[in-house]
C-alpha cells in the first residue's frame, strides 16, 4: 500500500504552517530537555491515555501480531521519508518531521567520530513509528517504555498515572517480579515483555534482517527506557550481558536527546553517505515489515 498521498491520523501538518511564519522550535539547553514539569497539556494527556493502556496482555498480543512482519516491503530512505510526515506527540522538547530528528542524532554521532554502527542507529532509532501508519494510535507507537508484567517503577514519567491501568490491580502483575517470579533475580531483558511501541517493532524488524552488532540490536530496543538508563530503576531485571549493554543505552541518549535542534539538516547533501552506510548493514535493500 502507497502511502505517500494518504492522510494520516496523528500527523501535525500545523507544523509546517508554523515554521513558514518563523515560529520553529528554539535550540535549548541540555538542562531543560524532558522537562515534563512544564510538559504541554497534549503531552501530560498522552502519558495519562498510555499509562492507562499499555497492558501485559496488550503489549503480547501486539508482539505476536507484528513480530510477523507481514506488514508491508519497504528500504530504510523509504521509510524516513515517510515518517518526515509525522510529529511526535510525547516529546515536550522539539516539533519536528521524524526525519530530521533522525539526521541530527546521525550526524552528532558521526561528528564525534564514533562507530558508523552507532551512527546508523542513529539514523534509523525510531524507524519504528511506522506503526502509526499501520492505524496504532500514537500511544502505542511512542513514548517512554517500560516492563509489563511486574511492578510500575515510581521512576517512570508521569508514574501516579498507573493508577488507571488494570494491571497495577491485578495481583499476578503488581508485585516487584510479577509473572518473572518463576525466574531467578536478574531474568535479563530478553525474557521481559515492555510496552508496545517503535522501539520493540524495529528490534523484531532488524534482528534477523541486519548486520548490526548486539549493541546496537540493544539500543533500537531500549532507547525509551529511560526508567532504566537514566534513573537506574528495574536493575533486578538484568542479567550480565545486559549489564554490560547499558552503557550504550547511556551514550547513545545524549546524542537522541541533545542533538534535537531548530537548525536543519540538508537532506540531499548528506543522504550519499548514509545510503552507503545502509547497503554496509543491510543486504538487502527492502526489508519486511
Amino acid at each position: 500500500m502507497d502511502f505517500r498521498n494518504k492522510p494520516l491520523r496523528n500527523v501535525a501538518f500545523a507544523f509546517l504552517f508554523m515554521t513558514s511564519l518563523g515560529y520553529a522550535a528554539q535550540d535549548k539547553q541540555q538542562a531543560d530537555y524532558r522537562d515534563y514539569q512544564n510538559a504541554p497539556e497534549h503531552v501530560k494527556t498522552f502519558y495519562k491515555t498510555q499509562h492507562a493502556n499499555q497492558t501485559y496482555d496488550f503489549a503480547s498480543k501486539k508482539l505476536s501480531q507484528y513480530g510477523q512482519l507481514n506488514h508491508g516491503t519497504y528500504s530504510i530512505w523509504e521509510t524516513l521519508e515517510l515518517l518526515n510526515k509525522m510529529v511526535d506527540e510525547s516529546d515536550p522538547d522539539l516539533e519536528l518531521p521524524q526525519i530530521q530528528h533522525a539526521l541530527q542524532t546521525a550526524e552528532a554521532i558521526r561528528q564525534d567520530g564514533q562507530p558508523d554502527w552507532l551512527v546508523l542507529v542513529g539514523l534509523i532509532h525510531d524507524l519504528g513509528k511506522m506503526l502509526a501508519f499501520w492505524g496504532e494510535p500514537q500511544w502505542a507507537v511512542v513514548g517512554d517504555t517500560f516492563p509489563l508484567g511486574c511492578q510500575f517503577s515510581d521512576k517512570i514519567i508521569f508514574s501516579e498515572t498507573f493508577k488507571d491501568n488494570p494491571d497495577s490491580k491485578n495481583p499476578n502483575y503488581n508485585s516487584k517480579l510479577g509473572v518473572y517470579s518463576k525466574f531467578p533475580q536478574n531474568i535479563g531483558l530478553k525474557n521481559v515483555i515492555m510496552s508496545w511501541g517503535h522501539d520493540e517493532y524495529l528490534y523484531q524488524v532488524i534482528k534477523e534482517q541486519s548486520s548490526l552488532p548486539d549493541a546496537a540490536k540493544f539500543i533500537v530496543r531500549f532507547h525509551s527506557f529511560y526508567a532504566l538508563h537514566k534513573e537506574g530503576a528495574y536493575q533486578y531485571l538484568l542479567d550480565e550481558q545486559d549489564k554490560t549493554l547499558v552503557p550504550w543505552l547511556e551514550v547513545f541518549r545524549k546524542y537522541d536527546l541533545y542533538s534535537k535542534s531548530a537548525k536543519t539538516v540538508d537532506v540531499a547533501q548528506v543522504k550519499p553517505y548514509y545510503v552507503a552506510l545502509i547497503k554496509k548493514y543491510f543486504p538487502k535493500e527492502k526489508l519486511q515489515w
